[in-house]
């Protein structure tokens, strides 16, 4: 009797997006991406980020690894007796390593936004789980053909005021329709911290995002940042975001787009909000 194939590992995961994956067991990994959405939204995900990278960093992706990084490399295979897992892009080995140490995801300053404070949101775990509850609230209500949403587009006005109502905060809606978007609805959602909000947004294509909005404990919004709100780009996730916090409020953009694009539409939303 045949025994059942196992399910595949996330560096398998790793090498079938890299295109490093041994053809036995091609077969077993694809069919893991087509029939398991949790899979597939990861696989999603790296290639995201990859392709983010790409665009970013181009020709420093094509280099090799400086010598000193080889040799942490090789201390940590001598430890642990596995690669270090920054290095599972082995053709993107360089553009990784550069691109984190100058910081490139928390640092991307850009118009009319303002600017990320990493070190605050790094003491800050609940602004990551918030983050988190973002991208699985985009995963199970955006492939919703009858019921993405509450309260439809067309009661708008009620939509707000009972979101306002239940989360304690005047709500607003953002115009987004000048990237192709517009409303389809909204939810009720629950938190941590007590009733969260989220808004779905799509163009002429069906191309879903979601705004997602909740308060945050008091530590966690004195962590992100008294004095400045903090925009940053998040990608471990199912979906990529783009978050900040203001005044004890999270919001977070979630979609599967490209990185510029989704800036595109953190940045108008911010505006729109702020």
């Amino acid at each position: 009797m045949n025994r059942p194939a196992l399910p595949p590992t996330d560096d398998e995961l790793h090498a079938w997006v890299d295109g490093q994956l041994p053809p036995e067991r091609r077969e077993t990994v694809e069919d893991a991406i087509a029939h398991d959405p949790a899979v597939a939204a990861r696989v999603a995900a790296w290639h995201a980020q990859r392709d983010a990278l790409r665009r970013l960093h181009g020709g420093l992706l094509d280099e090799p690894v400086p010598a000193p990084l080889m040799g942490v490399l090789e201390r940590h295979r001598a430890e642990t007796g596995r690669s270090a897992p920054w290095l599972r892009w082995s053709g993107m080995a360089a553009g990784l390593l550069i691109a984190f140490a100058a910081g490139w995801l928390g640092n991307a300053q850009w118009s009319g936004a303002p600017r990320a404070s990493g070190a605050a949101l790094a003491r800050a775990p609940a602004v990551r789980e918030f983050v988190r509850d973002a991208s699985v609230a985009h995963v199970v209500y955006t492939p919703e053909k009858r019921h993405p949403v509450e309260v439809a587009a067309a009661e708008q006005q009620h939509l707000v005021q009972w979101l306002s109502k239940r989360l304690d905060h005047p709500l607003k809606v953002p115009d987004l329709s000048s990237l192709g978007y517009t409303l389809v609805g909204g939810r009720l959602l629950p938190g941590e911290t007590g009733a969260r909000a989220q808004f779905m947004f799509e163009d002429a294509a069906g191309e879903r995002i979601t705004l997602y909005i909740g308060t945050l404990d008091a530590q966690a919004a004195d962590a992100a940042a008294s004095r400045e709100t903090a925009f940053r780009f998040a990608s471990d996730g199912a979906v990529p975001s783009f978050y900040w916090v203001d005044r004890g409020f999270g919001y977070a953009v979630a979609g599967r787009l490209p990185r510029d694009a989704l800036l595109r539409l953190a940045t108008l939303a911010y505006r729109e909000l702020s």
